[in-house]
């Protein structure tokens, strides 16, 4: 490596701009659905499992509640999602989908594959990147918040 402070040679750098160039190649995507990129992040996780707190949901997603809140407000007054306060704990907020939020997953159905096309890249390839960056994230996720 001929200058390791030379932008070009930093990994940090060229996962941070990939993932901003991921985020715009969604935005043609979602615009149609009335969505950003972090709203369908947060309806892919109430996708797969509706009814969570705010704070599962920012787990999931590794988002602050300071950074989630704002989200959930907008899709709550887009219709798709809505925000209650748990029966068991007042403390915690749990986000539900509303018809109209799980109405929306059949019309996302598409994006997956129309991103894979846009990557210009084998499945197989994609899948073995998602996996190497998981492992990736754990091992600094160790490093940074021990047990």
């Amino acid at each position: 490596m001929s200058d390791a402070l030379n932008l070009d040679n930093q990994l940090c750098f060229a996962v941070h701009s990939t993932a901003h160039a991921i985020s715009r190649a969604y935005r043609p995507m979602l615009e149609p659905l009335g969505l950003t990129y972090p709203q369908y992040l947060v309806l892919l996780v109430l996708w797969e499992q509706d009814g969570l707190s705010v704070s599962d949901i920012g787990a999931r997603l590794i988002l602050d509640s300071g950074t989630l809140t704002p989200l959930l407000k907008r899709l709550e007054a887009a219709g798709y999602v809505s925000r209650r306060r748990s029966a068991r704990d007042e403390r915690q907020v749990v986000v539900t989908l509303t018809g109209t939020g799980r109405d929306l997953k059949a019309m996302a159905r598409c994006i997956p594959g129309e991103m894979a096309t846009a990557m210009g890249k084998p499945v197989a390839d994609l899948m073995q990147l998602r996996d190497q960056l998981n492992e990736l994230r754990a091992s600094l996720t160790v490093v940074t918040h021990p047990v």
